[in-house]
């Protein structure tokens, strides 16, 4: 059984659209935030959130494989991030089509324009996948069950190609979402994820443990020196 969401209120601001671009505001010029600040309107007429979601029970786990009803995953990220786990909450988040496609129509003339944008897009499906996050962590806080961390397909440790079981077990189609034969997903804008559910999940795992530029990792050391 799956849940599909589709009245999710996402409100940006002209941050998040200098962070979706990897701009820092405070560092921003005068000139980009301005420009943040004058797409914000056009972005939220184009930005159509949707969403779909299921909690699949794991049925075994071996090496480096999970299985689960539907499917399986298999990879070293998902040997240790998804240890432990009761159920697999696996979900697909995106804002459609429309917002690329203004960017793609006016990258040509105004380039500046179409980046704050495009930065405005991605700063909106990582609000859609956090509405997410938070109803699924709702959901296993009235069960009294704990959430692991969050994974992706495609992330170092877990081939993209495993992309193909998200899709297996969610009908994306009804919130306007396919993959592509190189397992990316259409609209671009778009994002999976995995979050394990259960009573004795291995909580010692981040995913700065799975990244190979974490011994060099700027925001890494930052947060150590907080």
């Amino acid at each position: 059984m799956y849940k599909e969401v589709n009245d999710i209120n996402i409100k940006l601001t002209y941050k998040d659209v200098l962070k979706g671009q990897g701009i820092e505001p405070d560092r921003a010029s005068k000139r980009l935030v301005e420009m943040a600040e004058s797409v914000l309107e056009e972005a939220h007429s184009l930005i159509n959130p949707a969403a779909i979601y299921t909690a699949a029970r794991v049925t075994g786990f071996e090496h480096k494989t999970i299985y689960f009803e539907g499917g399986s995953f298999e990879g070293s990220l998902v040997a240790r991030a998804l240890a432990g786990a009761e159920h697999l909450n696996i979900a697909i988040c995106t804002i459609g089509e429309a917002l690329e496609e203004r960017v793609a129509e006016i990258m040509g003339e105004n380039p500046v324009k179409a980046l704050a944008l495009d930065g405005a897009g991605i700063a909106a499906v990582g609000k859609v996948s956090q509405t997410i996050e938070d109803i699924i962590s709702s959901e296993a806080y009235k069960l009294n069950l704990d959430l692991g961390m969050r994974a992706q397909p495609g992330q170092e440790g877990w081939p993209i190609e495993q992309q193909s079981q998200v899709f297996s077990v969610l009908p994306a189609a009804k919130i306007g979402v396919r993959l592509t034969t190189s397992f990316l997903m259409i609209p671009r804008k778009s994002v999976s994820l995995v979050i394990p559910r259960g009573k004795n999940l291995n909580d010692a795992v981040s995913p700065c443990d799975f990244c190979s530029k974490r011994n060099r990792c700027e925001w890494r050391r930052d947060k150590r020196l907080a």
